[in-house]
């Protein structure tokens, strides 16, 4: 399937899953344009998917929390044409982490900020260049923490939650426009973030005993699923949630306490 012309902004596209949708849509014809808070990671990757696969990906640096940010960004992204086929609303993390007596009121805020603020500019400030490409694709990223219990990721949990229903709502809302919103629920993927828990720690173990396919995600997995909600197969799907672990989510959530109890 080609993506020719079709032009596409990701958000925290410099690493991880976002990079992944990058070279994925880039290497498929799409008109690429990451975004992100680090120049330098940015200009990094743009150079290395250009050296690898031959082909550009432009890059803007946008810090999804501020409003302003963004919609600059995106109008950039819209370019002459002011119009956009796709949105992978991808940047976001968690701000502190702990038990709920110990999470303070900021940092749950900030995480709040970061993931269901940040994803919300994305949406308020696409729809117009959606809509003027004749309808398109948001993709809001979630995960399997939505659903499954992740002790001492409080703030976490519920912001990738709120993500989910906002894009419930807005699939509601803008489907006259034709303009699909569906999220996507990622497992544990072996990204650059991910790379904070040591492979021989009971919290990998954690993971990985709970996966019945017996092994963590690559960020390609997520991105080829992303390409078939973006492109034209899934035209008449909207409003839906995909979850994407391994299977993880049949069984229990991750361990953390290692980190917490010493």
């Amino acid at each position: 399937m080609s993506f020719d012309s079709m032009r596409v902004l990701i958000t925290g596209g410099g690493t991880g899953i976002g990079r992944a949708c990058a070279e994925l849509l880039a290497t498929q014809g799409a008109k690429v344009v990451i975004c992100g808070r680090t120049l330098e990671t940015l200009e990094k990757t743009a150079k290395e998917i250009h050296s690898t696969y031959g082909v550009k990906v432009d890059y803007l640096t946008c810090d999804v929390t501020q409003e302003e940010s963004v919609k600059e960004c995106l109008a950039k992204a819209a370019g002459s044409s002011e119009d956009l086929a796709g949105v992978i609303a991808n940047a976001g993390g968690a701000i502190g982490l702990g038990s709920y007596q110990d999470l303070s009121a900021e940092q749950y805020l900030d995480t709040l900020k970061l993931n269901i603020l940040g994803t919300m500019h994305c949406v308020k400030h696409s729809i117009s260049y959606l809509a003027n490409n004749g309808g398109g694709s948001f993709i809001g990223m979630s995960s399997i923490a939505s659903s499954l219990t992740h002790r001492f990721f409080g703030a976490y949990t519920v912001s990738k939650a709120g993500i989910e229903t906002m894009m419930k709502n807005a699939a509601d809302e803008y489907g006259e426009q034709r303009i699909r919103f569906n999220a996507v629920r990622p497992g544990f993927i072996a990204t650059e973030m991910m790379e904070v828990i040591p492979r021989d720690s009971e919290i990998f173990k954690s993971y990985v005993e709970n996966i019945p396919l017996g092994q963590v995600g690559k960020p390609e997995d997520v991105a080829s699923l992303v390409r078939f909600l973006i492109g034209p197969e899934s035209s008449w799907i909207t409003g839906q949630t995909f979850t994407i672990d391994g299977g993880h989510s049949l069984r229990a959530g991750p361990d953390y306490s290692e980190f917490f109890n010493n």
